[in-house]
């Protein structure tokens, strides 16, 4: 099964394409990573390239998969509305997975030949990445990357407390909040294509329907409706 992988929740936008086979980890093909400040403006272009690099030609994905989030609105956005897009114009099933569920698969190493698997720790691990406005969103997993708790967004200083509590002993994401989180980040910042795709490897394999994606941002929207009207006249 040729799997097309999108995520637009970190600052690093990635796609890819994935085979996966009925059985074993999904296998990469082509990958592509770029500023996610230009996100609007790469993504299908991006997409072509990767088609053209695998020699798969578009129509032949059978599938699609994206990263919901958490992550910043514009951007969630940009992939989630590609994603459908596409999916739309090709008849294929689109799957909105957690970006950091993603990110956990890929510090595990999954199905990425000679990937550089971050030195584990005794215990959990955390996924942490930039909310923006001093936040942080972050989910928490076993050793086997299975979610135990999260995503949620927070200051880096309450997530601080809540380490022990979590057991953790290895923390992947941004390295920027290493020092705010009193710890050392090491591995993945962002998921891979084939992490994308191993979080929904069971469902595609079993050719579930997905349902609607829906992004994760995790915050309410600054905007809100009016409680009155306002007067135009004195």
């Amino acid at each position: 099964m040729l799997v097309l992988a999108l995520d637009t929740a970190t600052p690093v936008v990635t796609a890819g394409l994935v085979d996966l086979p009925g059985s074993g980890p999904p296998v990469p093909l082509a990958s592509r990573a770029y500023d996610g400040r230009k996100h609007g403006e790469l993504l299908v272009p991006a997409v072509r390239a990767l088609c053209a690099e695998a020699g798969r030609p578009l129509p032949s994905v059978d599938a699609i998969v994206v990263g919901a989030g958490p992550g910043p609105f514009t951007g969630l956005r940009v992939g989630i509305v590609t994603a459908a897009a596409l999916g739309h114009a090709l008849d294929v099933p689109v799957h909105g997975v957690c970006s950091h569920d993603g990110l956990a698969l890929t510090a595990a190493g999954v199905g990425e030949p000679g990937a550089e698997r971050p030195q584990a720790g005794p215990g959990n691990l955390l996924v942490v990445t930039d909310a923006r406005r001093r936040e942080v969103y972050w989910a928490a997993y076993d050793p086997a990357a299975r979610r135990l708790t999260g995503p949620t967004v927070e200051p880096p200083a309450a997530l601080a407390e809540r380490l022990s509590e979590l057991a953790i002993g290895t923390v992947v994401g941004d390295p920027a909040f290493a020092g705010p989180l009193g710890v050392e980040i090491t591995g993945p910042g962002t998921p891979s294509p084939v992490g994308l795709a191993g979080v929904a490897a069971g469902a595609l394999r079993a050719g579930r329907a997905p349902a609607p994606v829906e992004p994760l941002y995790l915050r309410r929207p600054d905007a809100v409706e009016p409680t009155g009207r306002k007067r135009v006249t004195t």
